[in-house]
Formats: C-alpha cells, sequence, structure tokens
C-alpha cells in the first residue's frame, strides 16, 4: 500500500483542500472502519459472556476452575492491545497491524468453532481462545486509524473527528448489545456448535468490510521505530548530563531543520518545549563533545521533539491513573448490581428477567447519549463555556467522574430500600437465587443506576479515547491508546481486591459483614458508599491534576 507522506497525519490539511469528494472519502473510510469494529465486537462478546458456561457444561470445568480461566483470559485480553499497538506505531503501520490481526482474529474462531463442533480437547479450544486473545486487540489501532482520517489542522474536521470516537464506542456496544444477547441465547437455546459458528461468520465480515474499505483510506501514519528506545534515548542521555545546566533559552536546544514542521521522527511533528520535567531537558543540550562528534549519538543527544515525546507520556500517567478507580466503580455492574438484583422481583407478568440482563440498559443509554451529546449537550455547554467543543478534554472526563458518583449513590439508595423490605418481611434468611423466593421488590428499580452508569461513560469513556489519542505523539497514538485501556483492567483488580479487603475486615468476631454469602444479611448499602466516596476522592485529585496538565502544542 502506499503511504501518503504529504498526509502522514494531521498537521499538512491546509494544502488538501476539502471538497465534497474528499468528505465522501472520509465518511466511506470511518462507515466501513465504524462496520469493522462492530462485527468484530459481535463476534467477541458472543465468545466472552458466555465462555464460563461453555467451560462448566462442555468441558466440565468446576465453577472455580471456570471462573479462574475466564478471569486469565481477560486478564491476557487486556494485555495484548499494547503488543498490537506497539507493532503499529514501530513497525508495521495502523493498516497493516490491523490487516494482520484480523487475520489472527478469523483463525482463532475456526479453531474455536472446529473444536467445539467435533468436541476437541480443551487443549484445542484454549489455543483458539489466548489466539482470539492476541487477534482481538485491535480497538486502540483502530480508533487510532479511524481518527488519523481527519485532518487536524481543519477546524470543522477536528470537530468531525471529536464526534468519531462517540461513534466508535456506540459501535463497540451495539455489538456487544447484539453479540452478548442475540448469540449468547443461540448458544444456550439452540446448540454451542452455531453459536460459535456465527462469530466465526462475522470475523469473516470483519476483515472484508476493512480490506473493502482500502482505496478510502486516504491518511496513514507511517512506522517511526522503536518508541521505547527513544524514551531509554532521553533518559540515558539526560543522565549522563546530569551535571550540564540546562539554558534558560529553550530555543538553544537541539532540535532538527524545520522541515514543514516535521521532526526527525518520521511521520511526526515537531512538538514545541514545554518547562515541566526540565531535569530531561539536559538531554537535549549541545555540549562540546557533541558538536564535536558530529553526527552525535542518538543516546547522547536527542532533539526537543523526542524529549517532548516522552514528557507527554509522563503527563499522560496520573491521567490514566484517575481512570484505574472509574473501572473499578464501573465494574460493579458486572458483580455487586448483580447480586444486588438476584433477591429482587424479577418477573414482569409471567416472564423472568435475569439480574445480568439488566445490563442492557447501560448499553441502551450509551445509544441514546451519544448521539444526545452531539447534538444537545455540546451545544448548550458551548453556550455556557465559550469552547467550541463545549467542553474541554479533561472537563469532559471529570463530568464522567462526577456522573459515576451519583449512580454509586443510586445504588445505595437502592439497598436501603431493599434492606427496609427485607426487615418488613422478615427475610434475613432467605436464600433467594435458590429456593425461587424473591423479595417483593421489582428488580426494574436498578434500571436508574444502570442508565447513569450508561451516562458517564459516554463523557469519561469516550473522552479518555479522544484525550489519549489528541495528547500522545504522533509517532506513539496507538500505544497511548492501549494505554488508557489498561486502567481498565487495573480497575478490575482493584474492585477485586476491594471486595476481599472489605468482606475480611467487615466479618470479624463472628459479624456478617458487609457482603456475606447471604446477600439478604449483607450491607452492600455501606460498600456503595464507599466506592461514592472513593470516587470523590479521585475526583479531587483529578481537579489538581488537570489544573497541572499542561496540553501537547505543535510547532506549526
Amino acid at each position: 500500500m502506499e503511504i501518503e507522506a504529504v498526509e502522514s497525519n494531521g498537521s499538512h490539511g491546509g494544502a488538501d483542500r476539502r471538497t465534497p469528494k474528499r468528505d465522501r472519502r472520509i465518511f466511506w473510510a470511518c462507515a466501513f472502519i465504524l462496520a469493522n469494529n462492530c462485527f468484530q465486537c459481535i463476534a467477541y462478546f458472543a465468545v466472552s459472556t458466555n465462555l464460563v458456561n461453555y467451560l462448566k457444561d462442555r468441558l466440565h470445568e468446576g465453577s472455580k476452575a471456570a471462573a479462574n480461566g475466564v478471569t486469565n483470559w481477560m486478564g491476557t485480553s487486556s494485555i495484548t492491545p499494547l503488543v498490537a499497538a506497539f507493532l503499529a506505531d514501530a513497525f508495521l503501520g495502523r493498516y497493516w497491524t490491523i490487516a494482520l490481526f484480523l487475520v489472527i482474529s478469523f483463525v482463532a474462531y475456526v479453531v474455536l468453532t472446529v473444536s467445539v463442533a467435533v468436541a476437541l480437547e480443551s487443549v484445542a479450544f484454549y489455543a483458539g481462545l489466548y489466539l482470539l486473545a492476541l487477534g482481538g486487540a485491535l480497538q486502540p489501532v483502530l480508533t487510532s486509524f479511524g481518527a488519523d482520517q481527519f485532518d487536524e489542522s481543519d477546524e470543522e474536521e477536528r470537530g468531525r473527528q471529536n464526534s468519531f470516537f462517540s461513534w466508535f464506542y456506540l459501535s463497540i456496544n451495539v455489538g456487544c448489545l447484539f453479540g452478548g444477547t442475540v448469540l449468547v441465547w443461540v448458544q444456550s437455546s439452540v446448540s454451542w456448535e452455531l453459536g460459535y459458528g456465527i462469530p466465526a461468520l462475522f470475523s469473516v465480515l470483519a476483515v472484508a468490510v476493512f480490506l473493502g474499505g482500502t482505496t478510502a483510506y486516504r491518511r496513514h501514519q507511517p512506522p517511526a521505530g522503536s518508541p521505547l528506545t527513544r524514551v531509554a534515548q532521553v533518559v540515558v542521555a539526560a543522565f549522563r548530563k546530569c551535571g550540564v545546566e540546562v539554558p534558560v533559552d529553550a530555543s538553544t536546544l537541539h532540535e532538527c531543520e524545520d522541515v514543514d514542521g516535521m521532526s526527525a521522527i518520521q511521520g511526526s511533528r515537531r512538538l514545541a518545549h514545554t518547562d515541566q520535567f526540565r531535569f530531561l531537558d539536559k538531554a537535549a543540550v549541545e555540549t562540546a563533545t557533541d558538536k564535536a562528534a558530529r553526527p552525535a549519538s542518538a543516546w547522547r543527544l536527542c532533539t526537543v521533539t523526542q524529549v517532548e515525546e516522552l514528557k507527554c507520556v509522563l503527563r499522560l500517567l496520573p491521567v490514566w491513573a484517575s481512570g484505574i478507580i472509574f473501572a473499578a466503580a464501573y465494574t460493579q455492574m458486572t458483580t455487586t448490581f448483580i447480586l444486588q438484583g438476584d433477591t429482587l422481583d424479577p418477573y414482569v407478568g409471567g416472564f423472568r428477567v435475569p439480574a445480568a440482563v439488566l445490563s442492557v440498559f447501560d448499553t441502551l443509554s450509551v445509544m441514546l447519549w451519544v448521539p444526545l451529546y452531539d447534538s444537545l449537550v455540546v451545544p448548550l455547554a458551548r453556550r455556557a463555556t465559550g469552547h467550541d467543543r463545549g467542553f474541554t478534554q479533561l472537563a469532559r472526563m471529570g463530568v464522567g467522574l462526577v456522573v459515576l458518583t451519583l449512580a454509586m449513590l443510586a445504588a445505595g439508595a437502592l439497598e436501603v430500600a431493599r434492606r427496609v423490605v427485607i426487615a418488613r418481611h422478615g427475610m434475613y434468611d432467605t436464600n433467594t437465587g435458590v429456593d425461587g423466593r424473591y423479595l417483593p421488590l421489582s428488580i426494574f428499580w436498578q434500571v436508574p443506576q444502570y442508565v447513569v452508569v450508561g451516562a458517564s461513560e459516554v463523557f469519561t469513556s469516550i473522552g479518555q479515547m479522544e484525550f489519549f489519542y489528541d495528547q500522545a505523539p504522533d509517532a506513539m497514538r496507538s500505544l497511548c491508546s492501549g494505554l488508557s485501556m489498561t486502567s481498565s483492567a487495573l480497575g478490575n483488580y482493584v474492585s477485586s481486591a476491594l471486595v476481599t479487603v472489605v468482606a475480611r475486615a467487615t466479618a470479624r468476631g463472628g459479624r456478617d459483614g458487609w457482603i456475606p454469602d447471604d446477600i439478604n444479611r449483607a450491607h452492600l448499602d455501606y460498600f456503595f458508599w464507599l466506592l461514592a466516596m472513593l470516587c470523590v476522592g479521585n475526583f479531587g485529585v483529578y481537579l489538581l491534576i488537570a489544573r497541572w496538565y499542561t496540553y501537547k502544542k505543535t510547532v506549526d
């Protein structure tokens, strides 16, 4: 594929004037990318949502072994995006990385389908499963590739780029809704063979759709070599010059010759100097030894842009860390929300609604809020703030942190009401999930907390996608987008650790504690209040981070 060097990033759009033909190309490029992502998510969630039941029913694993199998696989799946992102930024470029990993994903689904259809040993199934963990690691690369299609120097296209992140997240939720409901029903009610064969077909569609849009993809960020090497060079050069004084005039620091605003790093714009992390500027101080050894070693002398690359990543880390508590609270949808819902009346007429199904209201909330955000929230916020996007990126994520706190408060309020019903009917010792007795309180009282969680995603989760792409150096955008995803994985681990610690600490002295096995004797309300307090504390720290943060600036 030809790499368009002039359009390797969004900095050279001024010469590429907007025309109806160019607008159509952007539209179709995004359409292919969004459709591809949706098909991938349908296939992925069809496998992941019901995986624990397959391991128990078909591979005859015990509950603990099956749960550990799913947890280990999910943990691996959260790490592999960094592998794909590194290859995209360093060696292959985003297009070829996506194409390669889509093929790996297709092979994985074929292995899974065959192992299910002919009842192969569990080794074959797990081989396909972990191949899928590798092949399905495309989200950070795909989001970066889609955002690359917009010209960042054109204000109108930059606005469309912001909307692209929202629609990308919506495509994830559409895939989750279909794969996690319809195809899971096929697996449970029709056959496992068909339930795994259909995701394989969707993986074929994903490959076909992405390759079908090849001519529409007009911008390609060329690979720039290992970002880890460039980071190491800055650190080594700075320590080798630890005794050198950084000049007051930053313009005397070493930088390559200005060629249309581009740096020595392939496909990357020159970054303006910032005053934070001044020690690292030592790497760009040109000493007499450096001048005598022309060209100077990259392990002794680095450009300002290379130093600023590392500064960009360091500035992102506190923002990334603030997402861990958000993820820990968010993951309650799959744990304590379900424990709470298992005790409530699930019947609508003669139809039973399982507690886990209520997560569909989170998905529907996201699907509702995405168009509302662009059409209603942004215009209203623009009037109030005067900002062309309505909110700054940091402000948008901060709003989501507050909204998620409200979701924890809503869950806590429902838990207070649930405990009142328990006391009124004396149902403390009723194991409702086993003998079929439920509290006389409808499970649909949980809908508000799911809806509020969905609203928080539209602000924080989509805001994170946009922020980590926009604030990352041009040559590290896939990797930084992958980094943002790891906060979700760590949030899951934090949630698990929090539950364990709270359960043990509150159950001392023979007490039931906050989270006992009999949930009707639990104090989940206290646990939700604790999470709300953590969210508030996290938001307070986040405000300090946002005030400290310096946005990336390019020389042009």
